[in-house]
């Protein structure tokens, strides 16, 4: 036994003793700072992704899957916000509950999982691309936890997939986050992508509400070569129905959508709240309008649509 302890506490220090260094370096030098702590944040999604595996054989076995995910998000948000110093202030989460819906929120880096680790619901599953289902210990939790796999090489396995997850909202009662971004988008300027279609055919078909998320533009803590401590706000926006709808509506509810979530990002990173009718930014050519039931016809640069003409928004777990 005392063997044992000697060994544990051997390791321990063979361990502590590299990272009490580091840690000091990190805070003399800001190159050694942002890989530092990268390497934490890295090290923690690993961890987690071994814990997703033990805790969805558990809820499987005792038949609540789709809590997989909140109870993962939830273990992943205390782990980083502790270690990392980041923590999250948040508006109007419980609207997140009210599901079935289509969750959708602004994407910005890697970094949105920690914001969606805070706000994660009960009753949710998210969207990777398929390349993931292979991957040691994150693949099995995914498929564990009832992600919808998304193959973005091939238009008509996309289509697929989302007709099945509308079939599964449905059935099952549950939401599905999506990125209608389709990429991510960081800038020290406020700003959004177009949105892609997907998210919003997927809501009209399932004739499930649209729920907003918005994250503040978190540059200022996190971009290449620099990730600092601080907090971020949050905000959840008022469902957006779709009952009654159709896909000839899709243009119309995307406008409404995006223009809401970016005067509201606007809002909570930069303190100013754009006045109706008035151009948000240079960066981007949406008007900044309120949610309200009119529905208004969608300038062609947020229509949803991409060179491509492809639709693989939603696909929350991608490379770094």
């Amino acid at each position: 036994m005392l063997d044992l302890l000697v060994r544990l506490v051997s390791t321990m220090a063979y361990i502590s003793v590299p990272l009490y260094i580091l840690q000091v370096l990190s805070n003399r030098s800001p190159t050694t700072r942002y890989y530092f702590r990268l390497f934490l944040y890295l090290s923690a999604l690993s961890v987690c992704s071994v814990w997703g595996v033990i805790v969805s054989i558990a809820l499987t076995i005792a038949g609540r899957r789709f809590d997989i995910n909140y109870v993962v998000a939830r273990s992943f948000y205390l782990l980083c916000s502790n270690v990392m110093g980041i923590t999250i202030d948040t508006e109007n989460m419980h609207l997140l509950e009210d599901g079935p819906a289509i969750m959708v929120g602004n994407h910005q880096t890697m970094m949105d999982i920690l914001y969606l680790a805070r706000i994660f619901p009960h009753k949710a599953s998210i969207m990777a691309k398929k390349e993931l289902q292979l991957a040691p210990f994150l693949g099995q939790y995914l498929t564990a936890s009832g992600a919808v796999f998304l193959n973005r090489s091939s238009n008509k396995d996309a289509v697929s997939a989302l007709a099945a997850a509308g079939q599964e909202l449905k059935q099952r009662g549950i939401s599905l986050w999506m990125f209608p971004e389709g990429t991510r988008h960081s800038a020290r300027e406020t700003g959004m992508l177009p949105f892609k279609k997907g998210a919003f055919h997927l809501a009209i078909q399932a004739q499930v509400p649209v729920i907003p998320v918005v994250c503040q533009n978190y540059w200022h803590l996190y971009h290449k070569g620099t990730f600092d401590s601080g907090k971020l706000k949050l905000a959840v926006l008022d469902p957006v129905p779709t009952t009654g709808l159709t896909a000839a509506d899709v243009p119309d509810l995307i406008t409404r959508v995006r223009d809401a979530m970016l005067a509201k990002l606007i809002e909570i990173s930069d303190g100013t709240v754009p006045a109706k009718g008035q151009a948000p930014s240079a960066t981007t050519t949406s008007v900044t309008t309120p949610l309200s039931p009119a529905i208004q016809r969608p300038p062609p640069s947020v229509s949803g649509s991409t060179a491509d003409g492809s639709d693989d928004d939603a696909v929350l777990v991608d490379r770094p």
